[in-house]
């Protein structure tokens, strides 16, 4: 009984903060389109995200998130602000000031620097009509009054959550609007997890000054002592045009040796296998090794617009395993 007790209340707390999620979604209107357009035209000024409390917590993670999607921000503490740091915000900057009561002490010096300024735009991020923050912001966004979970209204939790969505439904439109997709991404999460998630095939391959390239015309014999020099168990196979027409593995190669008489004059496009599989070299690695797994292969060609038959490198299976990619 006593743990059905804390699980009864856990899934109300949940059930509270849904709740206040189905009405910010109703709430999104115009308003919230022009914000988008407002952050993502502005190509001179930052964007400063500022709050205080809980709503100056759930700022630094507005920064943060519009940060890596494109749109550089940071947050400034409103109470430093007070103190010297209120010359960080300068002309054409775009200011969002956070609080769900809107006539928080320590916003209002940053309100009234912000309206003195007619070059600086403020957006006031509120629940109060009433208060000096939605009628002092040139754009407005009004958070819908919901009730807190847990009793006596008064910790802060629906209200929270609203906000933390709120700015992930603004910095991922800005994302769209700007087109910036997974390869810009990946360039702000170099590292960790999500930055060896991202690679792709390009960040892993063989570079194409140490791709082993041959001849389709060379023969058997000296191709078993180029790849064998190569190291990588694998040839890429050209024409006299520079174009790749085949790929060549040590196995094929040892396949073949004691079959043919004459090895001395056997060309290798007579073993080779046409047409290799070629693959973008924006690829994810994950997806290139999901491919070579279902293809039951270990070496990619790699191109580049659309360009299958010249080749820029070559990714072997173990490329992408030493990069901890499953």
């Amino acid at each position: 009984m006593f743990d059905n007790k804390f699980i009864k209340i856990g899934k109300d707390v949940i059930q509270f903060e849904i709740n206040a999620l189905k009405k910010l979604k109703y709430s999104i209107k115009k308003s919230f389109s022009s914000v988008v357009k407002k952050i993502s035209s502005n190509k001179n000024g930052r964007l400063i995200i500022s709050g205080v409390g809980k709503s100056g917590i759930i700022g630094k993670k507005w920064a943060g998130t519009f940060t890596s999607t494109g749109t550089p921000s940071f947050f400034l503490n409103a109470s430093d602000a007070s103190h010297g740091d209120m010359g960080m915000i300068t002309s054409n900057d775009i200011v969002i000031l956070i609080s769900l009561s809107g006539n928080s002490e320590e916003l209002k010096n940053i309100i009234r620097y912000c309206s003195r300024n007619k070059n600086i735009c403020l957006i006031g991020v509120t629940s109060n009509k009433k208060s000096i923050l939605y009628k002092s912001s040139d754009l407005k966004l009004l958070i819908p009054s919901v009730k807190e979970a847990g009793p006596e209204n008064i910790v802060p939790s629906s209200s929270t959550t609203l906000q933390i969505a709120l700015g992930d439904a603004l910095a991922l439109s800005c994302m769209k609007l700007k087109n910036f997709d997974r390869v810009d991404f990946k360039r702000y999460h170099p590292s960790g997890a999500l930055g060896t998630k991202l690679k792709t095939v390009s960040d892993l391959m063989i570079p194409k000054k140490n791709t082993p390239f041959v001849n389709e015309n060379i023969s058997l014999k000296n191709s078993l002592q180029i790849i064998k020099r190569a190291g990588f168990g694998v040839l890429i196979v050209r024409n006299k045009k520079s174009e790749t027409v085949g790929i060549l593995t040590d196995g094929d190669i040892k396949r073949n040796v004691h079959k043919f008489e004459n090895m001395k004059n056997l060309k290798i496009k007579s073993i080779m296998k046409k047409k290799p599989i070629s693959v973008d070299k924006d690829m994810l690695a994950s997806q290139a090794l999901f491919m070579m797994n279902s293809k039951k292969i270990t070496s990619l060609c790699i191109h580049e617009k659309n360009k299958k038959n010249k080749t820029i490198g070559l990714l072997h299976v173990h490329n992408i395993l030493k990069a901890n990619i499953n």
